[in-house]
């Protein structure tokens, strides 16, 4: 009797579960609970740091309104700062999507140790970036560039006529913006290939037949066909650039002279290391508007291609 009892039990439990009602709710749980504590959670609480005087040196809560806000906005480096975040985030996603098409196209050729090429290809996106930024920092050094040498010895530059990478404003805003897109650019390169893959034959030989040359393919008929792919990875493209301090950081620090800061490192220098965590979190909601509008727009464009 006891026996048969267990089996009802557990017979009544695999119901319960194989409901949709009871199976869906719990199989988005755990994402549920990943967004709340680590998202929400921080946003919340930056949303009540911006509205308040809290910092390091007084360890108390006072309510100072959108002082914070008025505060940054009046800060010429904040006003550089924003300027640079949008620089370097087209900048950065233009160069990738570029360098991931090229070689996407590149890899849908047939040729001897392509298979170690896709391999050595995901390589900037799978090593940790502390390790990759520091390599790049190491080739734009003032004195042992690799970049410089090599520059040298095709007699572009002069032994005289070194330039500072890291060390003059629009050199390291580009290098920054180089070396993000040297990160991105894989990501690029795989959703490229997936689009590419994608794409009719019949349709590529009938533009062929019809006498379309490289450009008029590529831009006639494979780029239409393969827009949504292609503004699904510029969303996440975009969304990671606009949020991401990592390269700044290893890289320039927000140097020379402030020129190089993004939203993000600045208000980890200013909230995390100034310790003013009122500014700081002020400084880095400026990222949620921005963000929204980014997102909105890109998903009416990707809506208005699937219809």
């Amino acid at each position: 009797m006891e026996f048969a009892l267990k089996q009802a039990r557990a017979a009544r439990f695999r119901y319960v579960l194989d409901r949709r009602q009871t199976l869906g709710p719990l199989l988005i749980a755990p994402a549920i609970l990943y967004v709340a504590g680590l998202v929400a959670i921080p946003f919340f609480l930056a949303l009540y740091y911006s509205v308040s005087g809290f910092d390091i040196v007084h360890l108390r809560l006072s309510f100072v309104g959108v002082r914070n806000f008025v505060d940054i906005v009046q800060s010429s480096i904040f006003r550089q700062a924003l300027a640079n975040t949008f620089v370097f985030t087209i900048g950065s996603q233009v160069l990738a999507m570029i360098l991931g098409k090229t070689l996407a196209l590149l890899l849908l050729r047939d040729f001897p140790g392509k298979a170690i090429v896709r391999v050595l290809v995901l390589l900037p996106w799978a090593v940790p970036v502390a390790l990759g930024t520091m390599g790049w920092k190491w080739m734009f050094d003032s004195l042992y560039s690799v970049i410089n040498w090599t520059l040298q010895a095709i007699h572009i530059i002069g032994p005289e006529s070194w330039p500072q990478w890291l060390g003059e404003e629009s050199l390291a805003m580009i290098s920054i913006i180089v070396v993000h897109a040297w990160r991105m650019f894989p990501f690029a390169t795989v959703i490229f290939l997936a689009g590419l893959t994608a794409v009719p034959s019949d349709v590529l030989d009938a533009a062929v037949i019809d006498g379309a040359g490289f450009w008029r393919r590529t831009f006639q008929v494979i780029l239409p066909i393969i827009a949504p792919i292609v503004l699904v990875a510029l969303l996440f493209g975009t969304v990671f650039t606009f949020t991401d301090m990592s390269v700044v950081y290893l890289l320039t620090r927000g140097g020379p002279t402030n020129s190089t800061h993004v939203l993000g490192s600045l208000a980890f220098q200013v909230g995390v290391l100034s310790g003013d965590i009122g500014r700081g979190a002020a400084i880095s909601l400026f990222l949620f508007p921005m963000l929204l509008v980014a997102v909105v727009a890109l998903l009416r464009v990707l809506r208005r291609r699937e219809i």
